[in-house]
Protein backbone atom coordinates (compact mmCIF):
# COMPACT_ATOMS: atom_id res chain seq x y z
CA UNK A 1 0.00 0.00 0.00
CA UNK A 2 1.07 3.62 -0.30
CA UNK A 3 1.82 5.56 2.59
CA UNK A 4 -0.41 6.29 4.85
CA UNK A 5 -3.00 9.81 5.07
CA UNK A 6 -4.55 11.41 8.01
CA UNK A 7 -7.88 10.99 7.61
CA UNK A 8 -10.40 13.04 9.73
CA UNK A 9 -13.81 12.07 11.31
CA UNK A 10 -15.87 14.55 12.68
CA UNK A 11 -18.61 12.50 14.73
CA UNK A 12 -18.06 9.35 16.62
CA UNK A 13 -21.16 7.65 15.68
CA UNK A 14 -22.46 4.81 13.67
CA UNK A 15 -21.73 6.32 9.82
CA UNK A 16 -18.41 8.30 11.35
CA UNK A 17 -16.83 4.81 13.30
CA UNK A 18 -17.61 3.15 10.19
CA UNK A 19 -15.54 4.83 8.05
CA UNK A 20 -12.81 5.07 11.00
CA UNK A 21 -13.01 1.31 10.60
CA UNK A 22 -12.67 1.14 7.06
CA UNK A 23 -9.60 3.91 6.89
CA UNK A 24 -7.84 2.05 9.70
CA UNK A 25 -7.96 -1.28 7.97
CA UNK A 26 -6.48 0.40 4.71
CA UNK A 27 -3.72 1.01 6.99
CA UNK A 28 -4.45 5.17 7.52
CA UNK A 29 -3.86 7.04 10.21
CA UNK A 30 -7.93 8.12 11.52
CA UNK A 31 -8.41 10.88 13.74
CA UNK A 32 -11.94 10.58 15.61
CA UNK A 33 -13.30 14.16 16.59
CA UNK A 34 -16.35 14.12 18.75
CA UNK A 35 -18.61 16.52 20.39
CA UNK A 36 -19.88 14.23 22.84
CA UNK A 37 -17.28 12.86 25.35
CA UNK A 38 -18.51 9.16 25.06
CA UNK A 39 -18.55 7.75 21.37
CA UNK A 40 -21.85 6.04 19.36
CA UNK A 41 -23.98 9.14 19.09
CA UNK A 42 -27.36 7.42 17.95
CA UNK A 43 -26.79 4.12 18.88
CA UNK A 44 -25.30 5.56 22.95
CA UNK A 45 -28.17 8.25 22.93
CA UNK A 46 -30.77 7.06 20.46
CA UNK A 47 -31.48 3.57 21.07
CA UNK A 48 -34.43 3.32 24.06
CA UNK A 49 -32.89 2.75 27.66
CA UNK A 50 -33.65 -0.64 28.22
CA UNK A 51 -32.13 -2.30 25.12
CA UNK A 52 -28.79 -2.90 27.39
CA UNK A 53 -27.70 -6.08 24.91
CA UNK A 54 -28.14 -4.14 21.62
CA UNK A 55 -26.33 -1.05 22.95
CA UNK A 56 -23.91 -3.21 25.09
CA UNK A 57 -22.75 -5.15 22.02
CA UNK A 58 -22.68 -1.83 19.96
CA UNK A 59 -20.34 -0.99 22.51
CA UNK A 60 -17.79 -3.54 22.46
CA UNK A 61 -17.44 -3.23 19.05
CA UNK A 62 -17.02 0.25 18.75
CA UNK A 63 -14.48 0.53 21.03
CA UNK A 64 -12.27 -2.12 19.52
CA UNK A 65 -12.14 0.13 16.43
CA UNK A 66 -11.33 3.30 18.83
CA UNK A 67 -8.51 1.68 20.33
CA UNK A 68 -6.13 0.95 17.17
CA UNK A 69 -3.12 2.48 17.19
CA UNK A 70 -3.73 4.16 14.68
CA UNK A 71 -7.00 5.76 15.73
CA UNK A 72 -6.58 8.42 17.52
CA UNK A 73 -9.93 9.76 19.26
CA UNK A 74 -10.65 13.20 20.89
CA UNK A 75 -14.05 13.43 22.68
CA UNK A 76 -15.19 16.70 24.05
CA UNK A 77 -14.41 18.62 21.12
CA UNK A 78 -17.06 21.10 19.60
CA UNK A 79 -16.35 21.54 15.73
CA UNK A 80 -18.35 24.90 13.66
CA UNK A 81 -17.99 28.67 13.94
CA UNK A 82 -17.48 29.69 17.31
CA UNK A 83 -16.36 26.09 18.18
CA UNK A 84 -12.83 24.94 19.47
CA UNK A 85 -12.14 24.13 15.64
CA UNK A 86 -13.54 25.11 12.30
CA UNK A 87 -14.07 23.72 9.21
CA UNK A 88 -11.34 25.88 7.80
CA UNK A 89 -8.67 25.14 10.53
CA UNK A 90 -9.46 21.45 9.87
CA UNK A 91 -9.04 21.62 6.05
CA UNK A 92 -5.92 24.07 6.70
CA UNK A 93 -4.13 21.04 8.16
CA UNK A 94 -4.11 19.26 4.91
CA UNK A 95 -5.35 15.86 5.99
CA UNK A 96 -5.89 13.04 3.24
CA UNK A 97 -9.93 13.52 3.63
CA UNK A 98 -12.16 15.35 5.90
CA UNK A 99 -15.63 13.64 6.52
CA UNK A 100 -18.69 14.71 8.59
CA UNK A 101 -20.44 12.75 10.34
CA UNK A 102 -22.15 14.57 13.07
CA UNK A 103 -25.71 13.82 12.77
CA UNK A 104 -28.96 16.14 12.38
CA UNK A 105 -28.49 18.16 15.00
CA UNK A 106 -30.63 20.67 14.64
CA UNK A 107 -34.20 21.05 15.35
CA UNK A 108 -37.15 20.26 12.33
CA UNK A 109 -40.12 22.11 12.76
CA UNK A 110 -43.19 22.52 10.68
CA UNK A 111 -44.28 26.57 11.53
CA UNK A 112 -47.25 25.77 13.28
CA UNK A 113 -48.37 28.48 14.90
CA UNK A 114 -47.71 28.50 18.91
CA UNK A 115 -44.87 26.04 18.61
CA UNK A 116 -42.59 28.06 21.10
CA UNK A 117 -44.92 27.77 24.24
CA UNK A 118 -44.50 26.15 27.04
CA UNK A 119 -44.74 22.65 27.11
CA UNK A 120 -44.21 22.19 23.40
CA UNK A 121 -41.29 19.71 22.67
CA UNK A 122 -39.21 17.95 20.29
CA UNK A 123 -38.64 14.86 20.08
CA UNK A 124 -35.01 14.20 19.73
CA UNK A 125 -34.58 16.56 22.79
CA UNK A 126 -36.74 13.99 25.04
CA UNK A 127 -35.21 11.13 23.27
CA UNK A 128 -31.62 12.65 24.84
CA UNK A 129 -33.49 13.48 27.79
CA UNK A 130 -34.22 10.01 28.85
CA UNK A 131 -30.76 8.78 27.32
CA UNK A 132 -28.93 11.14 29.58
CA UNK A 133 -26.99 12.73 27.06
CA UNK A 134 -25.45 15.48 29.23
CA UNK A 135 -27.26 19.34 28.02
CA UNK A 136 -30.74 17.17 28.29
CA UNK A 137 -30.41 14.36 30.51
CA UNK A 138 -30.91 16.96 34.16
CA UNK A 139 -33.67 19.77 32.16
CA UNK A 140 -36.97 19.33 33.02
CA UNK A 141 -39.62 18.07 30.51
CA UNK A 142 -43.28 18.81 32.20
CA UNK A 143 -45.44 16.49 30.50
CA UNK A 144 -48.64 17.02 32.29
CA UNK A 145 -51.14 14.08 32.32
CA UNK A 146 -52.36 14.37 28.26
CA UNK A 147 -49.68 14.20 25.82
CA UNK A 148 -49.76 15.13 22.58
CA UNK A 149 -47.21 12.91 19.97
CA UNK A 150 -47.06 14.23 16.38
CA UNK A 151 -45.83 11.64 14.04
CA UNK A 152 -45.78 7.77 13.69
CA UNK A 153 -43.07 6.34 13.04
CA UNK A 154 -40.30 4.72 15.09
CA UNK A 155 -39.44 7.66 17.25
CA UNK A 156 -43.43 8.12 18.16
CA UNK A 157 -43.14 4.74 19.78
CA UNK A 158 -40.14 5.58 21.62
CA UNK A 159 -41.89 8.97 23.08
CA UNK A 160 -44.68 7.09 23.59
CA UNK A 161 -42.66 3.92 25.84
CA UNK A 162 -41.31 6.77 27.60
CA UNK A 163 -44.49 8.85 28.00
CA UNK A 164 -45.86 4.90 29.79
CA UNK A 165 -43.44 3.01 31.55
CA UNK A 166 -41.35 6.43 33.07
CA UNK A 167 -43.26 9.56 32.91
CA UNK A 168 -46.59 7.36 33.60
CA UNK A 169 -49.07 9.83 32.11
CA UNK A 170 -52.27 9.33 32.04
CA UNK A 171 -53.53 9.56 27.48
CA UNK A 172 -50.92 9.81 24.46
CA UNK A 173 -52.50 10.90 21.80
CA UNK A 174 -50.93 10.06 18.75
CA UNK A 175 -51.44 12.78 15.83
CA UNK A 176 -51.24 11.76 12.18
CA UNK A 177 -51.17 13.59 9.29
CA UNK A 178 -52.36 10.98 6.57
CA UNK A 179 -53.88 7.45 7.52
CA UNK A 180 -53.34 4.20 9.72
CA UNK A 181 -52.27 2.61 5.68
CA UNK A 182 -49.19 4.87 5.67
CA UNK A 183 -47.81 4.09 9.55
CA UNK A 184 -44.32 4.02 9.60
CA UNK A 185 -43.41 2.20 12.79
CA UNK A 186 -41.50 -0.97 12.34
CA UNK A 187 -43.87 -3.83 14.03
CA UNK A 188 -41.29 -5.15 16.29
CA UNK A 189 -41.05 -1.72 18.16
CA UNK A 190 -44.86 -1.43 18.38
CA UNK A 191 -44.75 -4.60 21.17
CA UNK A 192 -43.22 -1.75 23.28
CA UNK A 193 -46.27 -0.02 23.58
CA UNK A 194 -49.37 -2.05 22.28
CA UNK A 195 -50.19 -3.30 25.58
CA UNK A 196 -51.42 0.84 26.35
CA UNK A 197 -53.27 1.20 22.76
CA UNK A 198 -57.05 1.37 23.40
CA UNK A 199 -58.67 -1.02 21.45
CA UNK A 200 -62.12 0.56 21.76
CA UNK A 201 -60.79 4.11 20.86
CA UNK A 202 -59.02 2.80 17.76
CA UNK A 203 -61.98 1.01 16.21
CA UNK A 204 -63.54 4.24 16.77
CA UNK A 205 -61.18 6.09 15.28
CA UNK A 206 -61.03 3.93 11.80
CA UNK A 207 -64.99 4.18 11.36
CA UNK A 208 -64.39 8.09 11.89
CA UNK A 209 -61.90 8.13 8.92
CA UNK A 210 -63.30 5.18 7.06
CA UNK A 211 -65.16 7.70 4.36
CA UNK A 212 -61.87 9.27 3.45
CA UNK A 213 -59.67 6.27 3.24
CA UNK A 214 -62.10 4.61 1.40
CA UNK A 215 -61.93 7.23 -1.52
CA UNK A 216 -58.49 6.18 -2.05
CA UNK A 217 -59.36 2.54 -1.90
CA UNK A 218 -58.57 1.50 0.99
CA UNK A 219 -60.00 -0.47 3.73
CA UNK A 220 -60.51 1.18 6.94
CA UNK A 221 -61.53 -2.82 8.26
CA UNK A 222 -59.12 -4.80 6.50
CA UNK A 223 -56.41 -1.72 7.95
CA UNK A 224 -57.88 -2.09 11.74
CA UNK A 225 -57.14 -5.78 11.67
CA UNK A 226 -53.36 -5.39 9.94
CA UNK A 227 -52.88 -3.25 12.96
CA UNK A 228 -54.34 -5.70 15.37
CA UNK A 229 -52.27 -8.32 13.88
CA UNK A 230 -49.16 -6.13 14.51
CA UNK A 231 -49.86 -5.57 18.31
CA UNK A 232 -49.01 -9.56 19.48
CA UNK A 233 -45.89 -10.18 22.09
CA UNK A 234 -47.15 -6.81 23.71
CA UNK A 235 -44.75 -5.91 26.55
CA UNK A 236 -46.65 -5.65 29.94
CA UNK A 237 -48.22 -3.29 31.19
CA UNK A 238 -45.89 -0.63 33.63
CA UNK A 239 -48.78 1.93 34.30
CA UNK A 240 -52.56 3.13 33.54
CA UNK A 241 -51.81 5.48 30.32
CA UNK A 242 -53.76 5.00 27.50
CA UNK A 243 -52.85 5.26 24.11
CA UNK A 244 -55.30 6.72 21.10
CA UNK A 245 -54.72 7.82 17.63
CA UNK A 246 -55.72 10.63 15.95
CA UNK A 247 -55.95 9.88 11.69
CA UNK A 248 -56.13 12.42 9.02
CA UNK A 249 -55.25 15.80 11.19
CA UNK A 250 -53.07 18.01 10.67
CA UNK A 251 -51.56 20.34 13.45
CA UNK A 252 -53.02 24.05 13.03
CA UNK A 253 -52.03 25.74 15.97
CA UNK A 254 -50.81 24.86 19.42
CA UNK A 255 -53.32 26.35 22.24
CA UNK A 256 -52.25 28.40 25.47
CA UNK A 257 -52.92 30.26 28.79
CA UNK A 258 -52.12 33.86 29.53
CA UNK A 259 -49.07 32.16 30.67
CA UNK A 260 -48.21 31.00 27.44
CA UNK A 261 -49.00 27.27 28.56
CA UNK A 262 -50.17 24.53 26.13
CA UNK A 263 -53.59 23.71 26.83
CA UNK A 264 -54.10 22.23 23.54
CA UNK A 265 -54.05 21.48 19.49
CA UNK A 266 -56.41 22.76 17.00
CA UNK A 267 -56.43 20.03 14.23
CA UNK A 268 -57.35 20.29 10.55
CA UNK A 269 -58.96 17.52 9.21
CA UNK A 270 -57.10 15.96 5.73
CA UNK A 271 -58.40 13.79 3.43
CA UNK A 272 -55.87 11.82 0.90
CA UNK A 273 -54.73 12.20 -2.70
CA UNK A 274 -52.72 9.78 -4.36
CA UNK A 275 -49.66 11.02 -5.38
CA UNK A 276 -47.66 8.31 -7.90
CA UNK A 277 -47.36 4.89 -5.66
CA UNK A 278 -47.97 6.68 -2.10
CA UNK A 279 -50.40 9.30 -1.00
CA UNK A 280 -50.48 12.87 0.44
CA UNK A 281 -52.65 14.61 2.96
CA UNK A 282 -54.52 17.73 1.96
CA UNK A 283 -56.81 20.11 4.27
CA UNK A 284 -59.96 20.33 4.30
CA UNK A 285 -60.50 23.66 5.91
CA UNK A 286 -62.44 21.74 8.91
CA UNK A 287 -61.32 21.92 12.05
CA UNK A 288 -61.63 20.23 16.07
CA UNK A 289 -59.68 20.35 19.59
CA UNK A 290 -57.50 18.24 20.97
CA UNK A 291 -56.95 19.19 24.95
CA UNK A 292 -53.80 18.22 26.14
CA UNK A 293 -51.36 19.54 28.36
CA UNK A 294 -47.92 19.28 26.36
CA UNK A 295 -47.21 18.25 22.38
CA UNK A 296 -43.85 17.00 21.37
CA UNK A 297 -43.03 16.61 17.50
CA UNK A 298 -41.63 13.49 16.55
CA UNK A 299 -41.10 14.85 12.53
CA UNK A 300 -37.59 14.36 12.03
CA UNK A 301 -34.64 16.75 12.06
CA UNK A 302 -32.29 18.75 10.10
CA UNK A 303 -28.29 19.47 10.27
CA UNK A 304 -26.43 22.15 12.14
CA UNK A 305 -25.83 25.13 9.81
CA UNK A 306 -23.76 26.10 12.24
CA UNK A 307 -21.20 23.50 11.80
CA UNK A 308 -20.12 25.93 8.87
CA UNK A 309 -20.52 23.68 5.67
CA UNK A 310 -22.06 24.88 2.83
CA UNK A 311 -26.08 24.68 3.86
CA UNK A 312 -29.62 25.05 2.86
CA UNK A 313 -32.80 24.36 3.44
CA UNK A 314 -32.20 22.46 6.50
CA UNK A 315 -29.57 20.06 4.81
CA UNK A 316 -25.98 20.16 3.97
CA UNK A 317 -25.23 21.19 -0.08
CA UNK A 318 -23.70 17.58 -1.52
CA UNK A 319 -22.63 17.98 -4.99
CA UNK A 320 -25.53 17.94 -8.06
CA UNK A 321 -23.76 16.32 -10.21
CA UNK A 322 -24.20 12.58 -10.78
CA UNK A 323 -21.16 10.40 -11.48
CA UNK A 324 -21.27 6.79 -13.13
CA UNK A 325 -19.67 5.37 -9.98
CA UNK A 326 -21.51 2.87 -6.74
CA UNK A 327 -21.85 4.22 -4.66
CA UNK A 328 -22.14 7.78 -6.48
CA UNK A 329 -19.49 9.64 -5.16
CA UNK A 330 -21.53 12.92 -5.24
CA UNK A 331 -24.04 11.79 -2.75
CA UNK A 332 -21.23 12.14 -0.43
CA UNK A 333 -19.30 15.27 -1.78
CA UNK A 334 -19.95 18.87 0.00
CA UNK A 335 -20.44 21.06 -2.42
CA UNK A 336 -19.91 25.24 -2.55
CA UNK A 337 -22.93 26.20 -4.32
CA UNK A 338 -21.24 30.16 -4.59
CA UNK A 339 -18.06 28.55 -6.21
CA UNK A 340 -19.99 25.72 -8.24
CA UNK A 341 -17.33 22.99 -7.17
CA UNK A 342 -17.08 20.34 -4.75
CA UNK A 343 -14.85 21.23 -1.72
CA UNK A 344 -12.09 18.77 -2.36
CA UNK A 345 -11.92 16.34 0.28
CA UNK A 346 -14.48 17.00 2.25
CA UNK A 347 -17.68 13.99 2.45
CA UNK A 348 -20.35 13.84 4.83
CA UNK A 349 -22.28 10.70 5.59
CA UNK A 350 -25.26 9.01 8.13
CA UNK A 351 -27.42 11.96 9.17
CA UNK A 352 -25.13 14.80 8.25
CA UNK A 353 -25.80 13.70 4.72
CA UNK A 354 -29.31 12.36 4.68
CA UNK A 355 -31.02 13.72 8.36
CA UNK A 356 -33.12 11.09 9.93
CA UNK A 357 -32.45 8.66 7.05
CA UNK A 358 -32.64 5.04 9.21
CA UNK A 359 -31.11 3.91 12.38
CA UNK A 360 -27.89 1.93 13.46
CA UNK A 361 -27.71 -0.06 10.19
CA UNK A 362 -28.68 2.61 7.65
CA UNK A 363 -26.44 4.64 9.17
CA UNK A 364 -23.42 1.88 9.31
CA UNK A 365 -24.25 1.37 5.37
CA UNK A 366 -23.71 4.49 4.92
CA UNK A 367 -20.57 5.11 6.50
CA UNK A 368 -19.19 1.76 4.21
CA UNK A 369 -20.36 3.64 1.07
CA UNK A 370 -18.94 6.79 2.21
CA UNK A 371 -15.72 5.16 2.83
CA UNK A 372 -15.42 3.44 -0.66
CA UNK A 373 -16.13 7.16 -2.11
CA UNK A 374 -13.20 8.45 -0.15
CA UNK A 375 -10.65 5.50 -0.80
CA UNK A 376 -11.99 6.26 -4.57
CA UNK A 377 -10.40 10.26 -4.01
CA UNK A 378 -7.33 9.14 -2.21
CA UNK A 379 -6.48 6.98 -5.23
CA UNK A 380 -5.98 9.78 -7.45
CA UNK A 381 -3.84 11.86 -4.86
CA UNK A 382 -0.42 11.78 -5.01
CA UNK A 383 0.35 9.86 -1.39
CA UNK A 384 2.31 12.14 1.19
CA UNK A 385 5.07 10.18 2.96
CA UNK A 386 4.46 9.28 6.38
CA UNK A 387 6.36 11.32 8.00
CA UNK A 388 3.86 14.30 6.75
CA UNK A 389 1.04 12.26 8.59
CA UNK A 390 2.86 11.94 11.66
CA UNK A 391 3.73 15.68 11.43
CA UNK A 392 0.25 16.85 10.85
CA UNK A 393 -1.32 14.14 13.58
CA UNK A 394 1.38 16.45 15.89
CA UNK A 395 -0.15 19.85 14.65
CA UNK A 396 -3.73 18.48 15.35
CA UNK A 397 -2.87 17.94 18.93
CA UNK A 398 -1.19 20.69 20.05
CA UNK A 399 -4.01 22.83 18.15
CA UNK A 400 -6.31 20.98 20.81
CA UNK A 401 -4.99 21.00 23.81
CA UNK A 402 -4.77 24.99 22.88
CA UNK A 403 -8.39 25.00 22.56
CA UNK A 404 -9.62 22.42 24.67
CA UNK A 405 -7.72 21.41 27.94
CA UNK A 406 -10.51 18.86 29.05
CA UNK A 407 -9.81 16.52 26.09
CA UNK A 408 -11.06 12.85 26.10
CA UNK A 409 -8.96 10.06 25.10
CA UNK A 410 -10.02 6.09 23.70
CA UNK A 411 -8.32 5.12 27.31
CA UNK A 412 -9.98 7.92 29.53
CA UNK A 413 -13.45 5.72 28.18
CA UNK A 414 -11.90 2.22 29.21
CA UNK A 415 -11.49 3.58 32.76
CA UNK A 416 -14.91 5.25 32.50
CA UNK A 417 -16.95 2.80 31.53
CA UNK A 418 -15.51 -0.10 34.23
CA UNK A 419 -16.34 2.55 36.74
CA UNK A 420 -19.97 3.13 35.51
CA UNK A 421 -19.82 -0.33 35.59
CA UNK A 422 -19.24 -0.05 39.20
CA UNK A 423 -21.49 2.23 40.39
CA UNK A 424 -24.31 0.14 38.69
CA UNK A 425 -23.37 -2.61 40.50
CA UNK A 426 -23.06 -0.78 43.49
CA UNK A 427 -26.80 0.18 42.77
CA UNK A 428 -27.90 -3.52 41.58
CA UNK A 429 -29.33 -1.73 38.22
CA UNK A 430 -28.23 -2.99 34.87
CA UNK A 431 -27.09 0.24 33.83
CA UNK A 432 -25.46 3.26 35.04
CA UNK A 433 -24.75 6.77 33.55
CA UNK A 434 -23.28 9.76 34.89
CA UNK A 435 -25.72 12.55 33.68
CA UNK A 436 -23.17 15.32 33.00
CA UNK A 437 -19.83 16.47 31.41
CA UNK A 438 -18.75 17.86 34.38
CA UNK A 439 -19.09 14.03 36.61
CA UNK A 440 -17.83 12.62 33.30
CA UNK A 441 -14.92 14.81 33.73
CA UNK A 442 -14.43 14.52 37.30
CA UNK A 443 -14.26 10.89 37.52
CA UNK A 444 -12.03 10.52 34.76
CA UNK A 445 -9.54 13.28 36.35
CA UNK A 446 -9.84 10.96 39.65
CA UNK A 447 -9.14 8.00 38.36
CA UNK A 448 -5.85 9.18 36.56
CA UNK A 449 -4.91 10.28 40.17
CA UNK A 450 -5.53 7.24 41.34
CA UNK A 451 -8.48 8.16 43.98
CA UNK A 452 -11.18 6.74 44.36
CA UNK A 453 -14.18 7.78 42.58
CA UNK A 454 -17.21 9.17 44.80
CA UNK A 455 -20.56 7.57 44.13
CA UNK A 456 -22.91 9.75 41.88
CA UNK A 457 -26.12 10.86 43.17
Amino acid sequence: MSAKHVIIVVGAGPAGLSVANLMSKQGHEVVVLNRDIKFGGLAEYGIFPNKHKLRGGLRKGYGEILTRPNIHYFGNVMVGNGAHLTVEELRALAPGALVFSTGAQGTKTIGVEGEAAKGVYHAKDCVYHFNLLPGFSTSPFEMGQRVAVIGIGDVMVDIAHWLSSRKHVAEVHVVVRRGPAERKYNPKEIRAVCSYIDQESLAKELIRVSARMEAVGQSSEKVLGDMKAEFTKCEPLQSQTRMHFHFLSSPKRVLTDAQNHVTGLELEDTRLEVKGADTAAVGMKTTYTLPCDSVIFAVGDRVEEKVGLPYKGGIFVTNPNRTQNDPDDSLFQAYDETAGAVLPGVFLCGWARKASEGLVGVAKRDGEWCGEVVTRYLDTRTSPPSEDAAQTLRRLETLLKSRQPDLVRADDLVALSEMEKQEGLRRDIEEFKFPTNEEMLAAIRMHKAGAKVPASR
